[in-house]
C-alpha cells in the first residue's frame, strides 16, 4: 500500500512538472513574439516613421482644406443659381449633391496621399452607381424631367395647363412628379417624364388670349344685320380689348348656314367668363331680332303598302 502511494505521488509530481514546463515555454514563446512585433514596429518607425507622419499630416491638410474649399464652392454655385432665379428646392438639392461629390473627391485624394490605393474603391463605387442607376431607371428619368421643368419653367404653380394627358391647375412641381387639380377638384399626380415626353399646353403663359367662336345664321337672314349685331355686341363688352381689335367675318357658306367667325381678344383671366357670356348674349340677341341659328332637321318618310286584294 505504501508502494502504491509513493507511485501516485511521483506521477502527480511529474504531471505538475510537465504543466509548469509547458506554461513556461508558452510564456517564452509569447515574449518572443512580442519582442519580434516590437522590433518590427521599431524598424518600420525608424525606416518609414517620418514619412508616415508627413503623409498623415498632408492627408489631414488635404482633407480639411478640401472640405473648406468644397463648402465655399458650393455656396458660390448656390448664390449664382439664386441670382439666376432657379427654384429654391432645386438649388438646395443641387448644392447638397455638388458638396457630396466634391467631398468624395477630397477624401479619395487624402487616401491617395496616405498611400492607400483608391482604384478598387473607385471601381466598387462605379459598379454600385451603375446597379443603382439600372434599378432606378424610371425614377431617374422622372428626376431628370423634374430638373428640366424647374429650370426651363414651361409652366408655374397656378397655371392652367394640359400635359401628361391631364388638363387642370398646377398645384405643385416636385422633383419626381407634378401635382395638378382638375376642374372637378380631383388631385392628379403625374410623373414628370410623362409631362416632358409630350406636348405641354399652357393656357396662362400669355397675358391675353383670343376667343374663337363660329356663329351660324340662316341663308334667309340679313347678313349685314347679323354682322352689325355681332360687331356691336363685341363693342359693348368692356372686357374685350381694343388692341388687337376684335373681328367679325364670314368664314364659310356651309350646307345649312352661313358661318361667321367672331374673334375678340381678352385678358387671359377673363377668357372663360367672356366666352360664356358672349354665347349667351348671341343666342338671346338672335331670338329678339328674329335671326335663325339653323340646325339639321331630319325628314322622316313613311312608305305605306296598300293591302292586298283577295281574289274573287
Amino acid at each position: 500500500m505504501w508502494l502504491l502511494a509513493d507511485t501516485a505521488t511521483s506521477t502527480d509530481a511529474a504531471t505538475s512538472s510537465k504543466a509548469v514546463d509547458s506554461l513556461t515555454r508558452a510564456q517564452q514563446h509569447a515574449q518572443g513574439q512580442l519582442s519580434e512585433w516590437v522590433a518590427t514596429i521599431q524598424h518600420l518607425w525608424q525606416t518609414h516613421g517620418i514619412t508616415f507622419l508627413v503623409n498623415l499630416a498632408c492627408a489631414a491638410l488635404i482633407f480639411f482644406l478640401g472640405r473648406f474649399g468644397a463648402k465655399l464652392l458650393t455656396r458660390f454655385i448656390g448664390r449664382l443659381m439664386e441670382i439666376s432665379r432657379v427654384d429654391a428646392m432645386l438649388v438646395s438639392f443641387l448644392t447638397n449633391l455638388i458638396y457630396m461629390l466634391l467631398l468624395t473627391v477630397v477624401v479619395m485624394a487624402a487616401l491617395e496621399r496616405l498611400g492607400i490605393s483608391t482604384t478598387s474603391l473607385t471601381a466598387v463605387l462605379a459598379a454600385a452607381g451603375f446597379a443603382i442607376g439600372m434599378a432606378l431607371q424610371g425614377s431617374l428619368g422622372n428626376f431628370a424631367a423634374g430638373i428640366m421643368l424647374i429650370i426651363f419653367k414651361p409652366f408655374k404653380v397656378g397655371d392652367s395647363v394640359e400635359a401628361g394627358g391631364t388638363k387642370g391647375i398646377v398645384e405643385q412641381i416636385l422633383i419626381f412628379n407634378t401635382i395638378m387639380r382638375t376642374s372637378d377638384n380631383v388631385c392628379v399626380v403625374i410623373p414628370n417624364n410623362a409631362i416632358t415626353g409630350g406636348n405641354i399646353i399652357n393656357y396662362d403663359a400669355n397675358a391675353t388670349r383670343r376667343i374663337d367662336l363660329v356663329i351660324g345664321c340662316s341663308y334667309s337672314d340679313d347678313l349685314k344685320a347679323v354682322k352689325a349685331f355681332l360687331a356691336k355686341l363685341l363693342e359693348q363688352d368692356s372686357r374685350i380689348l381694343k388692341t388687337p381689335a376684335p373681328s367679325v367675318s364670314i368664314a364659310a357658306l356651309a350646307d345649312f348656314s352661313v358661318n361667321f367667325e367672331v374673334r375678340p381678344w381678352v385678358k387671359t383671366t377673363d377668357f372663360g367668363a367672356v366666352r360664356s357670356d358672349l354665347m349667351e348674349r348671341i343666342k338671346v340677341g338672335f331670338d329678339e331680332r328674329g335671326f335663325t341659328i339653323p340646325c339639321p332637321v331630319p325628314d322622316i318618310v313613311v312608305h305605306t303598302t296598300p293591302p292586298a286584294t283577295k281574289a274573287a
